[in-house]
């Protein structure tokens, strides 16, 4: 008997609820979802459009030496870490290592990259996400050419 009263005061409130406006039950209460962070590893990695090969062109054609780090003969690797949007696009790009002593390296790397046509995106379970992607950007000075007399 005492686990019958038990159940009808359960039930008894759970009228009440179900006749007071103030709380609507219409259906489960919506799923919040926090924003998800960018994957780092995916089935399919982004990539540019044309593959590496295409990415290389492009950087040749828009990086442009600054003349400050020319002057001074400094040449080496900016490694820079970006996110590679659902939609393509690149975002929060950053030096994670840069050449010391030439922050014109650095600066001229975000540039370029900042500057890069929509890349196709990287795939989880088909679905195009947020990806993480590190790129190094290489900067060196030809040689001189050789003076001949």
């Amino acid at each position: 008997m005492r686990n019958l009263s038990l159940f009808v005061v359960a039930f008894a409130f759970a009228g009440v609820n179900a006749q007071n406006d103030a709380v609507p039950m219409d259906g489960p209460a919506p799923v919040v979802s926090a924003p998800q962070e960018p994957y780092t590893v995916v089935e399919q990695m982004p990539e540019f459009p044309g593959g590496n090969a295409a990415m290389m062109t492009f950087l040749q054609k828009h990086l442009a030496y600054p003349a400050d780090a020319r002057d001074a003969g400094v040449q080496g690797r900016v490694i820079l870490g970006f996110v590679v949007m659902a939609d393509g696009s690149i975002a929060d790009v950053k030096v994670l290592r840069g050449v010391a002593g030439a922050p014109s390296l650095d600066a001229e790397a975000v540039r370029v990259v900042k500057s890069m046509p929509r890349w196709n995106p990287g795939k989880q379970n088909g679905k195009a996400v947020d990806t993480k992607f590190n790129l190094p950007v290489s900067f060196k000075l030809d040689a001189e050419p050789a003076q001949g007399k």
